[in-house]
């Protein structure tokens, strides 16, 4: 592949208002909102910033639940075992063991401060088992509503402190670019806050600047960079490309977990699809092909219990050696009522698609679903930028390693939020990070895509770096994505204007070139990344890709 340059910064007018800060958290789901918890109570001025309206976190759209070890047969080394064996030989034992063995008491903490999961009979949280775990580990609420009640709590836990004149909460606010001071030989300049853009009215509207020493990163996955994609339309990997523009190192980015079980709306589908939760196939519900066999139990041991690559993988591989773009999801032997009531945000979803599960299958096929890869941290949630940290989605924390086991991803934003929050909290008490920086420019172009090159670009990474990839692949879509012109060298028909549409699609960009490069170099199949040319996994490459930019905006696979 040629040599790849990218923006170090979006082009965009120079901030109209200044704001000052101890930290500042960008994203309103679990991670995010746990973060800006944890710090108002020790740092005394967080600013909180969302995208959309505070409760419009991805969390909202997590159906199947939180992995966690609460029933007293189950143990942490089990649950450790299980996620080491999903990672495919790539995830972090240290992190790992982390995410376990402190996971339970913040679940607890989560009830502590409202949230409401299902209970058992005998009282205790209702748990149950999903695809990868050997356990019944898997707390959820509502029935399929897990996400939704989290987020509804912890958006009432700030709303109840919004009065405190520590916390300020910035809604409709897009973070552009990560402010850095000074580099120094060893490596990128610090956190010196964030530019943004506010759609509101009064003080905090239009471009601003927010000064602050500490930055959290919490703002999700990649989901539009691909042209299908279970996540909301706003999950256009904003965080992981300004953290790329602020010189982090990102890792793992090829591993792209695509949910088995989306539902499938025909051949002309785009943006984002209803998943059908992997709880589903939990409880037993199973997957045929279009001739009505049952295939799964000839792919792997746990037959539907799969680990999600190995069972969307096997779905590719049945779509194609029976000529159809979906199988069949049949959950009727369940039963109508159990459906109803354990399913019930599903059952409404399919009635609206005009499917009735209890008494037909349901069409579904693999779009994208989960990012394992992001911004590289350590187990305190600190990137290679000082000052920077990234929780949640957006992070890579050596959790998920080639692939995420399921309903590890809420409990790896919770845990590690608040391990990120209490090290800021240490930074700040100790003076380490005290004062902002003086901001300095940042060598390489300030430059912009046209928003309307964003469908070029999501059929690039679809096509090239989808469910199943090759060198070949991979190298047509890094052409593809070369050719989409941005605004530092535009051709006279092609407008990129400093607008929400631009900075996305630009985020969207940039995120797609660097998962193409990641892709291409790991010549091997491992968990969400599978290569036609390279089909086996390869002890040597028991390693991490990472991803970085040099001084000039040079695009750098290791």
């Amino acid at each position: 592949m040629r040599p790849a340059r990218l923006a170090r910064t979006l082009a965009a007018p120079a901030p109209g208002w200044t704001a000052h800060a101890d930290a500042v958290v960008v994203g309103s789901g679990i991670a995010g909102l746990t973060a800006a918890l944890e710090l108002r109570t020790r740092v005394p001025r967080v600013l909180l910033v969302t995208k959309a309206a505070l409760s419009s976190g991805s969390t909202v759209w997590a159906q199947g639940g939180i992995a966690a070890v609460l029933h007293p047969d189950d143990t942490p080394a089990a649950h450790q075992h299980d996620t080491l064996v999903a990672g495919g030989g790539l995830s972090d034992p240290a992190a790992v063991e982390v995410l376990v063995t402190e996971g339970p008491d913040r679940v607890r903490e989560l009830v502590a401060r409202g949230a409401t999961f299902d209970r058992a009979d005998d009282g205790g949280i209702a748990l149950t088992r999903e695809g990868g775990h050997r356990a019944d580990r898997i707390a959820h609420a509502g029935g399929d509503a897990t996400g939704a009640e989290i987020s509804r709590a912890l958006v009432a836990q700030i709303e109840a402190v919004q009065h405190d004149p520590g916390i300020e909460v910035i809604e409709n606010a897009l973070v552009l670019d990560v402010l850095t001071g000074a580099p120094s030989s060893d490596g990128p300049g610090p956190v010196a806050g964030v530019t943004l853009h506010v759609r509101g009215e009064g003080s905090r509207d239009g471009v601003g600047a927010v000064l602050a020493p500490t930055v959290v990163l919490a703002t999700g996955g990649v989901g539009q960079v691909f042209r299908s994609s279970t996540n909301p339309p706003g999950a256009t990997a904003d965080g992981i490309a300004a953290a790329l523009r602020a010189g982090a190192v990102l890792g793992d980015l090829e591993f792209v977990q695509f949910h088995p079980t989306v539902l499938w709306l025909g051949a002309g589908a785009r943006g984002q699809l209803p998943l059908i939760s992997e709880a589903v196939r939990g409880e037993g519900a199973l997957l045929l092909d279009v001739t009505g066999h049952r295939f799964m139990p000839d792919a792997h041991p746990l037959a539907e219990l799969a680990p999600r690559d190995v069972v969307a993988h096997a779905i590719v591989r049945r779509m194609a050696a029976t000529s159809a773009d979906h199988v069949l999801l049949d959950a009727r032997a369940l039963g109508a009522d159990f459906l109803r009531r354990r399913f019930p945000g599903i059952t409404a979803r399919l009635r609206q698609a005009g499917i009735d599960w209890t008494e037909e299958p349901v069409p579904v096929a693999p779009a994208q679903h989960y990012h394992s890869g992001g911004v590289v941290t350590d187990l305190h949630g600190r990137s290679s930028v000082p000052g920077l940290y990234a929780v949640g989605e957006v992070a890579c924390t050596g959790v998920h390693g080639a692939n995420r086991l399921a309903s590890n991803s809420l409990l790896e934003g919770l845990v590690f939020a608040q391990r990120a929050a209490a090290d800021a909290v240490r930074c700040y008490e100790s003076g380490e990070l005290r004062h902002a920086p003086a901001a300095v420019a940042r060598p390489g172009e300030a430059a912009l895509v046209a928003a309307v090159a964003r469908s070029r670009v999501q059929r690039a990474a679809s096509d090239g770096a989808g469910p199943v990839r090759s060198a070949e692949s991979l190298e047509r879509a890094d052409a593809a994505l070369a050719g989409v012109t941005t605004s530092a060298h535009q051709e006279a028909e092609v407008v990129a204007a400093p607008q929400t549409a631009e900075w996305e699609t630009t985020n969207v960009h940039q995120v797609a070139r660097a998962l193409v490069r990641a892709a291409w170099a790991r010549t091997e199949s491992r968990g969400g990344h599978f290569r036609t040319d390279f089909p086996d996994r390869d002890p040597a490459w028991e390693r991490r890709v990472t991803v970085s930019l040099d001084a000039d905006g040079t695009l750098l696979a290791r």
